[in-house]
Parts: structure tokens; C-alpha cells; sequence
């Protein structure tokens, strides 16, 4: 009734946002039928969780394991979405701690009766923490526990073997009910076997099959609600005298603290912090911006990025603190043979190419900041020096027919690419051929000593000197101005078309380095059809200065009023 938006809602247990890449377009009928069905099947798991725990005593192990687990009840139930709010590494490393004070408290709970099955559940535990170990050193960068399919795949099969033996125990145990052990057993057959990988590629994109899936996967929380709610039992053991709990809190701690310190590397092994890949070094903050702790990470990340599919500055052997070092070398170095020397002593794949200065300024600002103070600033010092840059340069252009208004009309310094831009374009932006008629009217602009290149709703103006910025006035009038050829080295007269009804002059975008200083306006005073566009060239004092007249016009001749 309300949408196949709250239909998921209803199902999943996840919020609105979460079913839009779901829900377009509609869900087709199987999808519809195995959300009303999976709604039901959850509906009747989530009565079953959601039982009274079972009334008589406990003592304090029984209760710490029954508060875990009804806490990891609540993660698979609620607490799931705000903790993948926060980053990966938090999720994991809080399953880490909870699945060790589970798997400790069910070595002390349950009531294995046999030494060896006791030994047997430590060792699948480890086995199990191990892959949380694994996973939480993942998403830390750090080096992993072991690499390759084969590992993975051990490890895993170690936390469904884990799965396995507690229901084994509880069996032997025998105060847990034979439904409570069923659902242990059920919960095993949920994750002994991929069926993930397996049913995604049966389905094919139908979201059928992964819908009836997490319904069914809900049966490991019902196992894990069942096993806090039966856990009270008549003949509670006395607790152990302080000594020997204070042993068992050495040896659990032993346990939790020395596999993750045997994976601490020594100082002459590659730390990696921050790889070529890292989602951090995605981001390319100002060093204004950065705080001195984060300065460092921020060199790392540019010396071991692939960006472009080109080689590393560093190789991965080396760590974060080698990197570093060299890094200062490279500051104090005074020409690009140094810096090769030291690229080269480094290992490095690409020692000729030298490091620049503002990938350096990060490890020496104090070096770098000498010469090039600009890239000290932060990203807001930046924008302001640049707008007070362009609003200078605007400034010194000035309008060359200043007793001639036009209808509409900006002056502006328009900035170029050094020996990189033949000219600036006059466009109808909104043509669905502009990118076409901007190539030909590129490859028109050189066939004669005008160098304006027209093609339809193009006009490329180049211009006469080597320039990386000239001075730019565009005027729209009604009617065609006299010549007025007097002090301008260049004017001629060329035909345009707009399509769309504009006609303009691209202005730099947010970050650019190319276009007008100055907001452009749109030249096309006439709407859609033929303009004649005039161009007036001079070099001066101040530089290259051209002056763009457009006005309404059919003609399609070339003039060229001078010389």
C-alpha cells in the first residue's frame, strides 16, 4: 500500500535510503511475492528471538555470556546500522572483541565433559578469531595473517567448524532444548556453504533469491537467542577461588593479545600506512588544510600513487619511515641529478622524473615554503589569491570603445595555456553539433593568414602573439558599426550561426585555468539565426588586445577589412 520503497523497509529492517538502488524502476512480481513471503518467515524468526529468557539462576560467567550474546542479537537486529556508519575498521574490530569474550565465556559455560572436545573448541575458536584478526588487520592496511584463496578459505571453514562443535556441546551439555540445537545445526548449513556466490549467480539479478536468503539467515540469530534464553541451570558450579581466576584472566588475555602482537612486524620490515590504492589518498587536501600529524600521510600517498598507470616514486618494499627519510633527502637536494641519485639509491622505477615541490612541501615546508610560499596556503588561501589575481588582471583590460555601448558587452582577461591554445572560441554552447563545429572550426583555423578558423555555430579567433593571456572585449550590437579600423593591426568579418539562440564566449569554470575572468554575456541579441561576427586585434603595451563586435546579419561572406 505504500510503495515498493516501504515494502523493502518492511523486510530488509534497513532504512528508506538503503532501497533506492533497489526499487527502480519497480519490483516485478517475483521480487513483490518473496518480500511478502520473507516478511512472514522473519516475522515468525523475530517471535522466537524475541522470547523471554528462561527463569533460575545464573552464575556470573553464565550471566556475562548471556549478555553477549543477546548483545550480539541486538548488532544482527539494530545495532548493525549505526556502527557501518562509522568506518570499517571499527565494525571489525568490535566483532573482534565481542566474538572473543563469547567463545572464552562458552569455553567456561558449557559443560563440555570431555578434555579433548574442550581443547577441540579452543582450537576452532582460535581458528575463528583468527579470520577476525585477518579481516580487522585488512581494513587497517596492515599486513594480513596469511594471502591467497587457500588461507581465506581455511579460515573460514575454521568459524563453521567453530559453529559446529558449540552445538555439539550443547548437546553433551544437555540444558539446551533439541529445538535450540536444531537451530544451531540449521545455522550451520546457512554458512557451510557459499550459497551467497552460488544463488547470486542463479538469479541472474533477480532479487528474488537473496530476499528469501536473509530471511533464512535470521535462523543463526534465533540459535544465538535460544542459547542465552536456556542457559540457567539447578546445579550452578561454586565460583572458583581468586587465584585461579585471576590465572584464567592471565591466560584469556595471553589468549586474545599475543597472536595480534606476533603479527608486529620489526622496524626493518615495509610498514604501508597508506598505499597506491588506500581510499584516503583519493582525497588531495592543501597542506593549509592539513594538520602537522597528517602531513606525512599525505606524502605517502602521492609517493606510492599509480594514478594514470604510472609507476610508484617508491617501490612497496619500502616502509613508511625509509620513504619518509628519503623524502627530506630529496628537499635538500639543489638540482633534478641529485634527486635522480637519490630516486636511484631508493629502488625507485622512475628516478629520472625527480619528485616536485609540491608533493615535497608535505615532508619539508619549511624547504619548500622559501621558494614556494603559495603552497603553504590552504584550499580557501588559494581561491582567494586567485580571484584577487584574476580581479587584478581584469582590471588592466580596458574597454577600447568605450563611447559605443552595445546592447549587451563584458570586458574581461581571457586566459590561455601557454604554447598550448591556438585561440578562444565565440559558440553557440547549446548547438548539438558544438563539439563538432569547434573541431573543424580548430582545423579551419590555419588556412590563412587571419587565423580565425568558422565552422557553423564556431568561430576560433587565434591569436597573433606568443601569449598565455590577452585582453578580451565583447560587444552585441543592433546594426553594423562603422569600420573604425584606425590603431588595430587586424580586423576582420566573419559569418556564425546560433542555433539554440545564444552566442558566447566560454568563461573559466570553478578550478580552471582556461576562459574569461569575467562572466560573459550572451552575445545573440537577436535570438536563433545569422550573425556577422567582427574581430579587432592589437598588440600594445599592455599586451595582445582583441575587441569581438557581433551583430544580426545573412551575409556568409570573409571580410578582411585589415590590412
Amino acid at each position: 500500500m505504500l510503495g515498493d520503497t516501504w515494502l523493502w523497509v518492511a523486510v530488509g529492517w534497513s532504512p528508506p535510503a538503503y532501497a533506492e538502488f533497489y526499487t527502480r524502476g519497480g519490483f516485478d512480481l517475483p521480487t513483490v511475492v518473496a518480500l511478502l513471503v520473507a516478511v512472514l518467515v522473519k516475522a515468525a524468526l523475530l517471535w522466537l528471538i524475541l522470547r523471554a529468557p528462561a527463569p533460575g539462576p545464573l552464575h556470573r560467567r553464565a550471566k556475562a555470556l548471556r549478555r553477549l550474546l543477546y548483545l550480539a542479537v541486538a548488532y544482527t537486529l539494530v545495532l548493525w546500522y549505526p556502527i557501518a556508519l562509522l568506518p570499517d575498521a571499527v565494525d571489525a574490530a568490535f566483532q573482534l572483541a565481542l566474538w572473543s569474550a563469547i567463545d572464552v565465556l562458552y569455553l567456561l559455560v558449557i559443560r563440555w565433559r570431555s578434555r579433548m572436545l574442550r581443547a577441540a573448541a579452543g582450537a576452532m575458536f582460535a581458528v575463528e578469531l583468527a579470520g577476525m584478526t585477518d579481516e580487522l588487520l585488512d581494513e587497517l592496511d596492515l599486513p594480513e595473517l596469511g594471502s591467497g584463496g587457500i588461507v581465506r578459505l581455511g579460515l573460514m571453514l575454521g568459524g563453521v567448524a567453530a559453529t559446529v562443535i558449540t552445538v555439539v556441546g550443547q548437546r553433551r551439555d544437555g540444558r539446551w532444548s533439541r529445538g535450540t540445537q536444531v537451530a544451531g545445526w540449521l545455522s550451520v548449513g546457512v554458512y557451510a556453504i557459499p550459497l551467497n556466490v552460488i544463488l547470486g549467480r542463479i538469479s541472474s539479478g533477480n532479487l528474488a533469491i537473496p530476499v528469501m536468503m536473509d530471511a533464512v539467515e535470521l535462523v543463526t540469530t534465533v540459535w544465538l537467542a535460544a542459547t542465552a534464553r536456556e542457559l540457567p541451570a539447578e546445579d550452578c558450579p561454586a565460583d572458583l577461588p581468586p587465584a585461579r581466576r585471576r590465572m584464567i584472566r592471565v591466560v584469556v588475555a595471553a589468549v586474545a593479545v599475543l597472536p595480534i602482537i606476533a603479527t608486529i612486524h620489526p622496524e626493518r620490515a615495509a610498514h604501508l600506512t597508506y598505499t597506491g590504492w588506500s581510499m584516503d589518498c583519493y582525497d588531495r587536501p592543501r597542506f593549509g588544510d592539513l594538520k602537522p600529524a597528517e602531513r606525512d600521510a599525505a606524502f605517502l600517498c602521492r609517493a606510492r600513487s599509480t594514478e594514470g598507470g604510472v609507476p610508484p616514486m617508491f617501490p612497496d618494499s619500502l616502509s613508511d619511515q625509509a620513504i619518509l627519510a628519503y623524502g627530506r633527502q630529496l628537499c635538500r637536494t639543489k638540482e633534478r641529478g641529485e634527486q635522480e641519485a637519490v630516486l636511484t639509491r631508493a629502488g625507485s622505477a622512475r628516478p629520472a622524473w625527480g619528485a616536485d615541490p609540491w608533493d615535497l612541501v608535505y615532508v619539508c615546508p619549511e624547504i619548500i615554503g622559501a621558494t614556494h610560499p603559495e603552497l603553504l596556503r590552504s584550499a580557501a588561501e588559494t581561491e582567494a589569491a586567485n580571484a584577487a589575481y584574476i580581479a587584478e588582471e581584469n582590471a588592466k583590460c580596458r574597454d577600447p570603445w568605450p563611447r559605443t555601448k552595445g546592447v549587451v558587452q563584458a570586458t574581461a582577461k581571457y586566459f590561455l595555456f601557454v604554447d598550448g591554445d591556438p585561440g578562444y572560441l565565440v559558440h553557440d554552447p547549446e548547438d548539438e553539433a558544438a563539439d563538432e563545429a569547434a573541431e573543424q572550426a580548430m582545423d579551419k583555423i590555419y588556412d590563412d593568414s587571419t587565423q580565425i578558423g568558422v565552422a557553423g555555430s564556431a568561430v576560433l579567433i587565434g591569436h597573433i602573439e606568443d601569449v598565455s593571456d590577452l585582453c578580451l572585449t565583447v560587444k552585441a550590437l543592433r546594426t553594423a558599426p562603422p569600420p573604425r579600423t584606425a590603431g588595430w593591426e587586424q580586423v576582420n568579418e566573419v559569418p556564425i550561426v546560433s542555433r539554440s539562440g545564444r552566442l558566447t564566449v566560454p568563461e573559466m569554470g570553478e578550478g580552471g585555468e582556461v576562459g574569461a575572468g569575467a562572466p560573459m554575456p550572451d552575445l545573440a541579441i537577436a535570438g536563433k539565426g545569422r550573425y556577422r561576427l567582427r574581430v579587432y586585434v592589437r598588440v600594445g603595451d599592455a599586451g595582445e588586445e582583441h575587441l569581438v563586435v557581433v551583430f544580426p546579419g545573412a551575409s556568409r561572406k570573409r571580410l578582411k577589412l585589415k590590412p
